[in-house]
């Protein structure tokens, strides 16, 4: 090609000066009617067009291809119905129709919603700018776009668009789609156990009027709690009770409306942590001895205890003639202890207490009935059980694992874990514990209390593999029984001590219902990918585990044993929302993503996204439901699409690849035409 182009022969900014210079002289001329006027007219131009420099200018030019973008939304409400199958044979069509059009590169890319990723819904553009980075916006032919509408990173207009060529857009889904949504709009975050949290909700029929009740079903990890009815289309407010500490994994599910696309925007999950206001402790002393003081300063060092603590110093068969009015003591308030108030403890620890005509058999069946109806018990003995006032021998017999032999085992020993003390989340793990081929490596005790075990577990053992410590439920309570009162000389560091503190702390929490310290239990959470499941379990084997997707789609996990009492499986999370874990005997449910996720907030298709930003970009938006628009090129200067197509721009750009250049006319052309209108000009003014 060649072209027309000017190299001045002097700085341009002098050329302008000079040409007014010039301009200045020719109006003076013309003004004052001198005598040739016309001809300096000449003169100065010819003088300006040499100054100018004209050259010719011939390139030789190479093509470059445009470029064209497929964007294929493959998020999980492309799911619903048959917007899948719309997109693939959309997505078949223009692949076809733009690999036949000339000098025209096709890139593709998709975009997915990860579970486990940020709440960010669908991010098409995100994923078109990335396409897109590296192309000139003077080579783009255009970008299809084949979704339901639902996307979330749409920027406000074409200005803050990355994309400068016609946006089309093929539309999976139907006209006028409906569905119903259930919203949370506020919920606590946080409640004390034993009480309501309140969450604040709103069921809407999309697409549809308002009026009318839903059911709503509630459940708690998992369990079944009820359900609650809420008007439709108008604010409501339901109460969920919260039973233990940790996150309660509240899911509220409202009944399916006349027109559902999906039930996944049907359900909605709220973690409320439940905290205790206080965990009421009473711990009795029969008599002080070297033990007490590691108890009262374990208990005393948590923060979430309220400890009472009572040490019998003075039964009341002792007869010593000490006036009344001398004593230092209090009498031992029995009756409001172990009648009026003991539902309202949550442990009781009995160290070292005998039976010394202190509390009548009425209540010692008091505390049984306590236990049985949800109370904690932790009996830590000494050479008092094997005697004839051990505590055995009073109705709380009923409830105690161990039945004493009246033997007391003196000289040293290792504590040591059983098999079942290696599995069982109160004794598991604990350090210099052992893998039970070799002692532990902690200090040894000196005396330990002969009994049977009755029922429960035992988790450690002492001398010739007596039982130690035998954990046991009873009723809906717990009892523990602690057959020695040596734990002190880990506490003081005898021979490198012991892990006294970690030990007492979890028996403690285990007696109290810890969630962290059940020995059965089922659990999940959603890692890269994954349901990665965990099942503690004190069974020789772990059931298979039943998880059910978002979708309703059901998926089978093998367990694995991972350590001892532990069994771990998992299963592929392609889905956001929630899976429910089943085994037959434990629930539980894992979130993946967001608990309330944004891509399935709205599952109706529409174009009321995306249509103003292909308007403003000089595209379109058609449904795929309506027909398979045609695919053409067009002009950059012509309109980019019609009621049943849609185009891709051609740009004709090039890449100049060689340059030459000429002067306009040769050097002795230039002297003749400068020479001419001088003569001319001479000769005008000499007549």
């Amino acid at each position: 090609m060649t072209r027309l182009a000017f190299a001045p022969l002097i700085p341009q900014d002098w050329l302008i000066l000079l040409g007014l210079a010039m301009l200045v002289l020719l109006v003076w001329s013309f003004l004052a009617r001198a005598k040739g006027a016309w001809a300096r007219t000449l003169v100065f131009a010819a003088l300006l067009a040499v100054l100018a420099g004209p050259i010719t200018v011939h390139e030789t030019r190479e093509p470059l291809n445009d470029v064209a973008v497929i964007v294929t939304d493959r998020s999980q409400s492309m799911e619903v119905g048959t917007r899948t199958k719309q997109a693939q044979a959309a997505y078949d069509a223009v692949r076809r129709a733009l690999a036949a059009m000339p000098n025209l590169i096709v890139r593709e890319t998709s975009v997915t919603t990860t579970p486990g990723g940020d709440n960010n819904g669908t991010q098409a553009f995100a994923a078109l700018n990335a396409a897109i980075a590296d192309v000139p916006p003077g080579r783009m032919a255009g970008a299809i776009l084949i979704s339901d509408g639902q996307v979330h990173d749409a920027p406000p207009d074409a200005a803050h668009a990355a994309l400068k060529a016609p946006l089309q857009v093929l539309l999976a889904g139907s006209h006028g789609e409906k569905d119903r949504k259930l919203t949370i709009t506020a919920a606590a975050r946080f409640a004390i156990v034993g009480k309501n949290a309140d969450i604040e909700l709103r069921v809407d029929d999309l697409g549809g009027g308002e009026g009318g009740t839903s059911e709503m079903t509630l459940s708690v990890d998992g369990k079944a709690i009820g359900n609650r009815s809420v008007a439709v289309g108008k604010p409501g407010k339901i109460s969920v009770p919260i039973t233990h500490e940790g996150e309660n994994v509240v899911e509220i599910a409202a009944a399916p409306g006349d027109h559902e696309l999906t039930l996944a925007n049907n359900r909605a999950v709220v973690t409320v942590t439940g905290v205790r206001d206080r965990l009421r402790v009473v711990l009795v002393s029969g008599e002080p001895h070297a033990g007490e003081r590691v108890w009262r300063n374990l208990l005393k060092a948590d923060p979430s205890v309220d400890l009472i603590h009572f040490t019998i110093l003075r039964p009341p068969y002792k007869q010593d003639q000490t006036p009344i009015d001398e004593l230092s003591l209090i009498a031992f308030p029995y009756r409001q202890l172990f009648l009026e108030k003991l539902d309202s403890f949550d442990l009781v620890i009995l160290d070292r207490y005998a039976e010394q005509g202190i509390l009548p058999p009425l209540y010692f069946q008091n505390i049984a009935r306590y236990v049985e109806a949800g109370g904690a018990l932790l009996v830590a003995s000494g050479p008092e059980l094997a005697g004839p006032t051990s505590v055995s021998r009073t109705p709380l017999a009923q409830v105690m694992p161990v039945q004493p032999s009246g033997e007391v085992v003196t000289g040293p020993f290792k504590p040591v874990l059983t098999a079942e003390g290696q599995a069982h989340p109160v004794t598991a793990g604990l350090p210099q514990a052992g893998d039970g081929t070799a002692p532990p490596a902690w200090g040894r005790w000196f005396r330990a209390i002969g009994a049977n075990k009755l029922s429960g577990t035992t988790v450690m053992n002492g001398p010739n593999n007596r039982p130690l410590l035998v954990l046991d439920q009873v009723g809906k309570g717990r009892v523990a029984a602690l057959l020695s009162d040596q734990a002190w000389l880990w506490a003081r560091g005898f021979e490198g001590g012991g892990p006294d503190a970690e030990l007492l702390r979890r028996l403690a929490h285990w007696l109290m219902k810890q969630p962290e310290l059940e020995a059965e239990s089922l659990s999940a959470s959603v890692v890269n990918g994954e349901v990665q499941i965990a099942r503690r379990t004190m069974a020789p084997a772990a059931r298979p585990v039943s998880v059910t997707t978002p979708s309703g789609k059901t998926l089978t996990a093998d367990l694995s044993k991972s350590a001892p009492g532990m069994w771990t499986g998992r299963v592929p999370a392609t889905e956001l929302g929630l899976y429910r874990l089943n085994d037959g005997q434990l629930a539980a449910v894992a979130a993946a993503g967001p608990l309330n996720p944004r891509e399935v907030s709205d599952m109706r298709a529409t174009d009321e996204v995306l249509k103003p930003l292909a308007d403003a970009t000089g595209g379109s938006v058609h449904w795929l439901a309506d027909g398979m628009p045609q695919v053409r090129q067009v002009n950059s200067d012509s309109a980019a699409y019609g009621s049943n197509w849609l185009g891709m721009v051609r740009n004709n750009a090039y890449r100049v690849t060689s340059l030459t250049q000429k002067p306009l006319l040769p050097q002795w052309a230039t002297l003749l035409i400068l020479a001419g209108v001088l003569l001319l000009a001479w000769r005008v003014e000499g007549r």
